[in-house]
Order: C-alpha cells, then structure tokens, then sequence
C-alpha cells in the first residue's frame, strides 16, 4: 500500500467529516424543488437592491421551462446562457434544467468567432445572451450558427425598480442593445418571455446521469473542450462542499464575484440555491466599490473570488474600513494566491479566514480544500474532500508514484470526474486514464505532497520549464519573487532556447508596484537579479526581465501565460 492509499489526510478531516459522502439518488433539480418550496419566502438572490425570494425564482424558472417547451425544446437540448451575473442566468439556468435540458455556460467575453465555435460544438438551439452582445458580437455570426433557432435577449437592468434601470440607461451605466429580427431565428427579449409564459410546462423525468452541465475548458491550449458534467457530478461536488464547510441552511449569506459562466462561479450559485444561501450577484467584478457595498449591506459569512480580484480589493480604501466579523471564511481558488498577498489580505479580513481550494472544469469542480476548522496551511491548496482520492505519478510516462515531497503530475479518482469531453474521443481517452486497474483523471498539473497529505501545486506540466536538463516550476520562482517590494504581479514563462533544442530560457513579466513606478529599468532588473541569485539555483534565474503596464489575466482572473510567452 503506498502513502497515498493511506491517506494521511484524513486525521486533518475536521470533526464530523467523514470520509465518504453519502450520494443521494437526486437530480439538482430534485433538489433545488425540495428547497423552493420547503422556503419559499426566502431570499434566494440579492441583486444591486433587489430581492428575489425562492417563490419569485420558482415561478420564473417554470415560465422559462414552458417557454423552453413551447418552442420545440425536448429534454437532451442545449441551451447556452452568455450573461454575467445577474438574476436571469439562474432563472434560465434552473428554468432549463427543469426540462431536461443540458446547460453551456458562455463567456460574455468572447470573440464572435468563439461564441459561435461554442455553440455549434454543443449544439445549442436556445440562447440566452445580453441585448448588448447581441447587436454588437451575435448578429456578426448568426449566419454561422444554423442550429441555434432561439434568442432571448436580456438587459441588466430588466430586474431593477424603474428609477434605477432608467437612470442607469441615462448614465450610461447599464449596457443596452437592440434586439432585431434574424432569417432563421426567432429573437425575443427575456422579459418579454416571464410576460408572457404560463408557469405551467409538462414534467419530464430527470436521472442523476443525465447531463446537467456542458462546460468549455478555457482553451489556452487549443481549442476550448466541452466537459460533460451530470446532475450526480454536481450533486455530489455540492454535498462535499456545503459538508465540508458546514453551509448552514438559512444562517448564510454568500457574496461570490466568481462569473457565473465559470464553473467555479457556477458551482457557489448552484450551492446557494438548493442549501436555502441567499446570494449577492455581482455583475461586475471590477466595481470593487458596488461589491464593498454589498458587503457592508448583507455582512456575508462567505466570500468566494479568484487571488486577483482580493487583490484589487484591497486596493479599495473603503474595503479595509468594513467589518468582517460575519465573516467566516474567504474561498480563493482557479489561481495561485501569494502567501503575501495571503497574509496580507488576512491582516483585512481576519487571520485563518482565506481557504485555498483547488478544482477543475473536469472535476465539479472541487477536489481539494484546507480544512474549515483545522490546520490550514498557506501556500497549500488542502487536502482531499470526502470520497476523493488523489495521487502524484512521474510526469514522463504517468505509470508510477512519485515519493512524498517530490513533484508529481496530480491525477484524481472521485464521483465529481466528468464522463468526458464532448465530441473529442481523443482528448478524453489520454485525460482519463486507466491506473492500476482503475480509470484517472489526468489533470495536467504538477503538484507536491507533504507528509501529512496537504498538497501543493508546483505548475501546469505544459508550463514547466526545462533549463539544462533541470525541471524549473513558474509558481516557485515567483513565490520568492513577490518578497520583494517593487513587483506588484509577475508571471514566468518559458521562451524555446534556439541554440539549445528542447530547453527553455526562463523570462520573467513584470507589473510594476506603485512604489518603483519612477524607478529606472535598469537598475530594477540589476536588482531582481541580485536577488534572484541570492534566493535560487542558477538555472532558475530569468535570463529575460521584461516589464508591462498590467500583466494579462483571462476571463476570470488566472494569468494568461499563453500571450505572454
């Protein structure tokens, strides 16, 4: 029996966690049904002012459903959802789930191109998008989308009081569009369907492997793959993580800048609403003023964002000001989150409040968190969750374990893996994997062990370096970079040695602090790589230093190395 089939993790289970979840024989739907009408006059959603209790949510959903039927839809569709976060993503969301339709979410910051790439992938019929994107993004490839027939277009403001939504027009603040007739395609505003729909759609029978979820993969290396996620996938994420945190029914208050359109995003969402959670949506997670506001408003006990956004937090003056006594713990995940800025963000919110996680879109997405109560160690992404089992195998050949303390490719076993990806046999036969006799996912992520089965992610394998034969991990490197006072953000990538083929010239990208904004360039290279030698091996030294005005995050916050490299 090897360290990992031991788990020694799981004297670190904070009491009362056992180490196997119970999976019920449920649907998502079957469970947020037994929520909305066991609470039907609790907030489910708060939203710029608005609430939404479960009643309102029960209603609109079932109209979406009926609309949904009325135009042809049978169980087994696809409907995409292209919103932020705002209250008629989970209307169509739950609305589509309830008549057995499968759900892509899709970013409202893509391209025409790759909008329309995703929904001929997954074969969307129906659409859900903001009247926005539809004049300026949708309407340039509707002649590329011959299977979607469906458009409901929704405006951020159709859920406001009147003054506000007209003011915010006037201002300026509220992004509208026009919605226009298409050849082939019926288009109609979204609150012209809650007008006119009936709440009243026939019942269909929803299976726990059914699929609930097609979700796109980011796509930074090639094109985005459609994960196939099942109403048990996300079930059982969601037992997992409302058991894991002890989610109290009707004593929380979630506040999560997460999108929506991204699974983690959409796992919170899903959460809150079948565990009686009232939710802040924010719409924009840049307006670190609006989202301060809602804190001080609804005192949330739970905080969910990706490192980046904490830290243009706390670049907010008023955020440091706000009380956070509430405030039970602050979930980051999808990215690394420096122990300095940890520590930092902590001397705002609290000591032991920030709970590193980490998870995929393959994955529910949850695999691994620090423990609610326990020992929770900086820098470290946790410990398995309950019937999750976790192991690091050499990253040449993926057939052997690596020891305790050394980096390995982290391959995960667990009722939250998805059924594969959608319309690529390829790509799902090398992510999942057979391992000593049983299937694995392979996560493409390099990662340690300690001794006590918390778990530390190194890298992506296609972002470790190879410098002169030697393994050279980006996160490692700038760890130890982000001491020094003059680096606000950095990221390191590799650039292909042409004088030495198959290694790496190790570059390092600089954003700047406001502290060395008048600094010479120069001289702050000469600096960084004084203390670089002090700090690291020699052939972990970045060779290139290049500095930009803000290093480039994705759609939802991780650094796009891709662009850099």
């Amino acid at each position: 029996m090897s360290i990992y089939d031991e788990k020694p993790w799981l004297k670190f289970y904070d009491k009362g966690i056992e180490p196997e979840v119970v999976i019920p024989d449920a649907s998502y739907i079957d469970l947020f049904m037994e929520t909305a009408e066991k609470f039907p006059d609790k907030p489910a959603i708060y939203f710029m002012g608005v609430t939404l209790p479960y009643r309102r949510l029960n209603d609109l959903s079932a109209r979406f459903a009926a609309y949904l039927e009325r135009c042809g839809c049978v169980p087994g569709d696809t409907v995409g959802i292209n919103l932020p976060n705002i209250p008629q993503y989970l209307i169509a969301l739950v609305g589509a789930l309830r008549r057995g339709c499968a759900v892509t979410g899709i970013s409202p910051l893509l391209t025409p191109s790759e909008m329309a790439y995703q929904i001929n992938d997954s074969n969307a019929k129906f659409l859900v998008t903001l009247d926005a994107i539809f004049e300026h993004r949708l309407r340039e490839v509707a002649g590329e989308v011959p299977n979607l027939k469906h458009v409901a277009g929704a405006n951020i403001g159709d859920y406001l009081p009147v003054i506000k939504r007209t003011l915010g027009k006037l201002l300026k603040k509220i992004p509208t569009g026009k919605l226009v007739s298409l050849p082939g395609m019926e288009v109609i505003p979204f609150k012209e369907i809650m007008a006119s729909s009936s709440p009243e759609f026939s019942p269909v029978s929803i299976g726990p492997e059914d699929t609930c979820l097609l979700q796109y993969t980011g796509g930074t290396t090639g094109l985005p793959k459609g994960t196939i996620l099942t109403h048990r996938n996300l079930v059982v994420n969601i037992h997992q993580v409302t058991g894991w945190l002890n989610m109290l029914e009707g004593e929380e208050v979630m506040c999560s800048a997460f999108p929506l359109f991204h699974l983690a995003g959409l796992m919170v969402g899903m959460s809150s609403l079948v565990k009686n959670i009232p939710q802040c949506l924010i719409p924009d997670p840049r307006n670190t003023r609006h989202i301060c506001g809602e804190i001080e408003k609804y005192r949330p006990t739970l905080m969910t964002n990706v490192p980046s956004l904490y830290q243009i937090l706390m670049e907010e003056p008023k955020f440091k000001t706000l009380d956070f006594s509430n405030c039970k713990c602050c979930i980051s995940g999808a990215a690394p989150f420096a122990v300095e800025s940890i520590e930092a963000f902590e001397s705002i919110v609290g000591k032991g409040k920030v709970l590193e996680v980490y998870g995929m879109t393959e994955t529910s997405p949850i695999l691994s968190m620090n423990p609610a109560k326990g020992i929770k160690k900086i820098g470290s992404v946790g410990i398995p969750v309950q019937s999750t089992r976790i192991k690091l195998v050499d990253i040449e050949t993926g057939t052997m374990e690596v020891p305790v303390g050394e980096e390995g490719e982290l391959i995960a076993n667990g009722p939250q893996v998805m059924k594969g990806y959608l319309n690529k046999s390829e790509e799902t036969a090398h992510a999942l994997r057979d391992f000593q006799g049983e299937k694995w996912l392979y996560t493409g992520d390099v990662a340690k062990m300690d001794a006590d089965g918390y778990f530390y992610i190194a890298d992506r394998v296609k972002d470790m370096l190879i410098v002169g034969g030697y393994k050279v991990f980006s996160r490692e490197v700038e760890e130890k970079l982000y001491q020094l006072p003059d680096i606000e953000f950095c990221a390191v990538v590799g650039v292909p040695n042409a004088d030495r083929p198959g290694n790496d010239i190790v570059k390092l990208v600089v954003q700047r602090s406001a502290q060395s904004a008048d600094k010479d360039p120069e001289v702050l290279k000469e600096e960084i790589t004084a203390f670089c030698k002090k700090k690291m091996a020699p052939y972990k030294i970045p060779k290139i230093i290049e500095f930009i005005d803000a290093i480039p995050l994705t759609a939802v916050g991780k650094v796009d190395k891709k662009s850099l490299r």
